[in-house]
């Protein structure tokens, strides 16, 4: 198992990064906190789980070993793969995440693209134990400024989502608040679609 790759950041995008190392690019699928931490940056350290299955070999990046414990957490729940995790993390701030499972939040769980009533419950019956252990630091992940809406709907769209109600959410959330950085207007754009 791969614990964490050091590089040099060759291309970043919302949803992946290219790390290289020893000569060998690495493509990482990473959550938008990540993505926002990283912006600006040249260099890398990112603690990785790999996803490994009979049609694809698949890497997850995150920022420190506390997210990607909350992601592993995640992906043990029935229902709940590794994108959707990672659509979680992208929704919700580790503190917040934690938080929402602790607390027994729903609707918090619910807000997010894809998880339904059942889900959003059984992430925390099966969680609530575990996640009490995982150590969150409060400080939460800084946001990039300066991003252009576009960013914002490319990045909904690397996650799945189609390019038309894309740009209807962003533009929503443009609307309503015209100062929001990348991170919050894709975070509100999430809770639209």
């Amino acid at each position: 198992m791969i614990d964490y790759i050091k590089g040099e950041i060759v291309e970043l995008s919302p949803a992946h990064i290219v790390l290289e190392a020893a000569n060998i690019g690495y493509l990482l699928n990473i959550s938008l906190g990540t993505y926002s931490e990283l912006n600006g940056k040249t260099i890398a350290k990112l603690y990785v789980y790999e996803a490994i299955r009979e049609d694809a070999h698949t890497l997850f990046g995150f920022l420190n070993k506390e997210e990607r414990d909350l992601f592993l957490l995640l992906i043990s729940v029935s229902g709940v793969g590794a994108n959707t995790a990672r659509v979680i993390l992208s929704s919700l701030a580790p503190n917040e995440l934690q938080n929402a499972i602790l607390t027994g939040n729903v609707s918090l769980l619910k807000s997010v693209k894809g998880i339904g009533a059942k889900t959003a419950e059984r992430i925390i019956v099966d969680l609530k134990d575990k996640v009490a252990k995982v150590e969150i630091s409060s400080k939460d992940i800084s946001i990039a400024d300066n991003i252009l809406s576009d960013e914002a709907v490319a990045a909904l769209v690397m996650l799945g989502f189609a390019q038309a109600p894309a740009q209807k959410a962003v533009r929503n959330v443009i609307e309503i608040n015209p100062q929001l950085k990348i991170e919050e207007i894709i975070k509100q754009a999430l809770k639209l679609l």
